[in-house]
């Protein structure tokens, strides 16, 4: 059998082949690994560009108009640094204003969430008609505020409202609502609470139904009635989502604007009745900005809310991951503890396992 080898110039083409295909893949290679690389941040870039957009260019705008006199008609005045600041942590009108804020939040987020819990908890328990009446605990959200406020300020009313209405057939005399500082902060509570709480107990049930029944049923078997499973069941499971509601129940709390605008539309400009008795911060902050013209000031007080918003949210991060570490040991004395038995344990299992393999190697 004879063998012809190729021609001369057959063997170059399959030598320059043979060359460029490793720099074709290679180049192919760069560009997959740059793909791989670069795309998850291509996907969340449109997040990141309407987040600089509409919610960290005005926050740093925030703070420039902060630190100069700045009019609302004639524009940008003198540098002042933390005069603005200084003014307003010097007025009694703005710490007023912190305290019916804190007010109205303590009275609305502590019944509105406890209720949502409830309820939620009943939704779970498996009613008739469930579509009917999650659509039914949700008809108060999709409501606007405006309306809302508008319902609830015809039914305290002072003269004919519903409410003194009903209180008279019981024998009480008719309440100042709208007059009385208390009165005024239970009223407003009663629209926000009316509003949020099907909403939060609708994400407090989407917690529950992930809930794995096997544990109710154990829990039942051995003698647990629906309060003690509620307690030691549902509670620590669904602890992730209660966190999420009471955190953002605490910043729709202190930002609270539109019920308590347009409860006493009586007074002059609304700004939060005639002696200011519910006149929260961000009330307040739309009288400098919108009423004195003064832009620089209210500027201030949006970021001292800002400040006071970030603080109540840490305290209420430390607290919930205390919450969620609360079966764990207590103090860090007790953490290093654990994680020292945690280590030996596992150094020994270690040793226990080189140990049969070698053992069984030798066999």
């Amino acid at each position: 059998m004879t063998l012809t080898a190729p021609p001369a110039e057959q063997q170059a083409a399959a030598s320059a082949h043979k060359t460029d295909a490793p720099a074709k893949r290679s180049w192919r290679h760069r560009v997959s690994r740059f793909d791989q690389n670069a795309s998850p941040y291509f996907y969340i870039s449109p997040f990141f560009l309407l987040f600089g957009l509409v919610g960290l260019f005005p926050l740093l705008y925030t703070v420039w108009v902060a630190v100069h006199e700045w009019d609302l008609l004639k524009g940008e005045g003198d540098f002042v640094g933390v005069g603005n600041f200084v003014e307003i942590l010097g007025d009694a009108m703005f710490w007023n204003s912190i305290g019916n804020t804190l007010s109205i939040f303590l009275l609305s987020a502590i019944p509105q969430l406890s209720v949502a819990l409830v309820i939620a908890y009943l939704l779970d328990r498996g009613l008739r008609a469930p579509t009917f009446w999650r659509m039914s605990v949700l008809i108060p959200f999709v409501v606007t505020p405006v309306a809302v406020a508008i319902i609830f300020s015809s039914i305290f009313n002072e003269a004919d409202g519903l409410a003194n209405n009903l209180l008279n057939l019981i024998g009480i005399a008719d309440q100042e609502w709208k007059h009385n500082t208390a009165l005024s902060h239970i009223a407003i509570a009663v629209m926000v609470n009316f509003r949020w709480t099907g909403y939060n107990a609708l994400i407090l049930l989407a917690a529950m139904q992930a809930v794995p029944r096997d544990l109710y049923e154990s829990a039942a078997l051995d003698g647990a009635g629906a309060a003690r499973r509620f307690f030691s069941i549902t509670i620590p499971t669904i602890r992730p989502t209660l966190i999420f509601v009471i955190i953002t129940a605490t910043i729709g709390g202190l930002q609270i604007f539109a019920e308590p605008r347009l409860f006493d539309v009586s007074t002059a400009g609304g700004i939060g009745g005639s002696d200011r008795q519910f006149q929260t911060t961000v009330l307040f902050l739309w009288e400098l900005a919108f009423f004195r013209r003064d832009l620089g000031e209210a500027s201030a007080v949006a970021i001292l809310l800002f400040l006071l918003i970030v603080g109540i949210g840490v305290i209420n991060f430390l607290i919930s991951r205390r919450i969620s570490t609360g079966d764990g040991p207590k103090n860090r004395a007790a953490r290093r503890r654990a994680r020292t038995a945690d280590t030996t344990a596992a150094t020994a299992a270690a040793g226990t396992t080189i140990a049969t393999t070698t053992e069984e190697n030798a066999r």
